[in-house]
C-alpha cells in the first residue's frame, strides 16, 4: 500500500534468596509513590495542587452515562472502512517485551516469578508437567501501556476533596475509587479497536532523535504528513494517530534519559488532536506529550485533555522500527484491551496490519 493510500530450593533457601528478596519489594510500591509524588513536582514542574482545572467538561458527547469514550467511533462502518486499507496482510507489532529492567515510571515494579519451576505436576502416567507465573506489577501501567478512562482527573477543589476529583464524564473520586478496583470507567468498559492509524515521522522531518522538552508544534506534524504524501484531510474521526520522535531508541539502553524527560505534542497539538475526533494517540515514548511542559505551571496536560474531557486513549511505549523500515506509515491499527474490571490501563500487544 501506498503511504497516501487507504534448579530447585528449599523453602528456607529461597525465602533467604536475593531474588525473594526483590520479590518483596514490591509490597512497598504504595508507600514509595507518596514519596514520588514530592520528587515529580521538583523533576517536572509539577505544582503540588491545582495542576490542572478548566470549565465543566461533561457529559461527553456519548452521554451522561458512557464509560467507553472514543471507542464508541469503532463502528462497523468504521471497521470495514479501516480494512480496506489491508493490502498485503502484513502484520507489525508494535508494542514492546515486557521485562523487569525496562524503564518505568516513578515507583513502579514489574516482577515475575515462576514458583517451583515446574509449578505443579507430574500427573498422570504420562507425566505431565506445567508452569505458571506470580506477576506483580502495574499490570496496565507498566511497559507499552493504554491508558484507559479512569487512570486520569483533574482536582477542581481543595487538597482531598474527593466529591472535586473529577474523571471522564464528570464522574467524581468520590463515585469511582475504590482500593480493589475502579467502580465506574474500569478498562474493561473500552470497546476493541480495529480503526486506521497513521504515523507522524516527525524525526525524519528534523533528521535527528528529538530531546526531551523538545515540543512537536502543529507545523511539525504537517511537514511530516507531507513528506510523507499524507493529505491532512486524510485523518478522519475515529482514527488513531501515533508520533515517531526517536525517544524510543534509549529504551533499555539509557533508562535514566529515556525516563528523565521525553519529546512530545503540546497542548497545540492536543487541541487539533481534539478537533479532528480521533480515538487513540501514541508514541515511542512513556507519556506522548512533551515533558517537562514548556509551562512549567502544568502537569502533563495533554493527558488531562485528551483522557479526562474528551475520552480519547492514549497509548505509550510503542516502537515503530519495523513499519519505517518498510516505509509503512498508514495501516490498520489494532488493540483489544485486557478486561480487567476495573483497571487502569491495559498491557498487551498492539499491531499494525498494511
Amino acid at each position: 500500500m501506498q503511504e497516501h493510500e487507504p534448579g530447585e530450593q528449599t523453602p528456607e533457601q529461597e525465602a533467604s534468596s536475593p531474588e525473594r528478596r526483590d520479590f518483596m519489594k514490591v509490597a512497598t510500591v504504595a508507600a514509595g509513590a507518596v514519596a514520588m509524588a514530592g520528587a515529580l513536582q521538583g523533576k517536572f514542574g509539577i505544582p503540588s495542587a491545582h495542576a490542572q482545572s478548566g470549565d465543566k467538561w461533561w457529559p461527553s458527547r456519548w452521554g451522561a452515562q458512557d464509560e467507553a469514550g472514543a471507542t464508541n467511533w469503532i463502528t462497523p462502518q468504521k471497521v470495514l472502512d479501516a480494512a480496506r486499507w489491508i493490502k498485503d496482510g502484513k502484520i507489525y507489532r508494535i508494542g514492546r517485551d515486557y521485562v523487569a529492567e525496562m524503564p518505568k515510571f516513578g515507583a513502579r515494579a514489574f516482577t515475575l516469578r515462576i514458583p517451583g519451576a515446574p509449578t505443579g505436576g507430574p500427573f498422570g502416567a504420562n507425566k505431565l508437567v506445567y508452569h505458571d507465573e506470580f506477576l506483580a506489577t502495574e499490570i496496565g501501567q507498566t511497559g507499552t501501556q493504554f491508558d484507559g478512562l479512569g487512570h486520569i482527573g483533574i482536582q477542581l477543589g481543595k487538597d482531598g476533596d474527593k466529591n472535586e476529583m473529577r474523571y471522564y464524564n464528570g464522574l467524581t473520586e468520590q463515585e469511582i475509587g475504590d482500593a480493589n478496583g475502579l467502580k465506574k470507567l474500569g478498562i474493561e468498559k473500552v470497546k476493541p479497536i480495529f480503526t486506521r492509524g497513521h504515523l507522524v515521522d516527525v524525526m525524519a522531518v528534523k533528521g535527528a532523535m528529538w530531546d526531551a522538552g523538545q515540543e512537536v508544534k502543529l507545523a511539525d506534524v504537517r511537514a511530516a504528513l507531507s513528506r510523507q504524501g499524507i493529505a491532512e484531510a486524510d485523518i478522519r474521526q475515529g482514527d488513531a494517530i501515533f508520533f515517531h520522535t526517536g525517544w524510543g531508541s534509549l529504551w533499555l539502553k539509557n533508562n535514566d534519559r529515556y525516563g528523565g524527560g521525553e519529546p512530545g505534542p503540546g497542548l497545540e497539538v492536543t487541541k487539533w488532536i481534539i478537533d479532528k475526533g480521533l480515538c487513540v494517540v501514541g508514541a515511542d515514548c512513556w507519556g506522548v506529550e512533551v515533558v517537562p511542559n514548556p509551562d512549567k505551571n502544568l502537569a502533563f496536560p495533554c493527558h488531562g485533555e485528551l483522557i479526562t474531557k474528551n475520552g480519547i486513549f492514549i497509548h505509550e511505549n510503542l516502537v515503530f522500527d519495523a513499519l519505517l523500515a518498510d516505509r509503512k506509515t498508514q495501516f490498520v491499527y489494532v488493540f483489544a484491551p485486557a478486561p480487567i474490571k476495573g483497571g487502569t490501563g491495559s498491557n498487551g500487544s498492539p499491531i499494525a496490519i498494511t
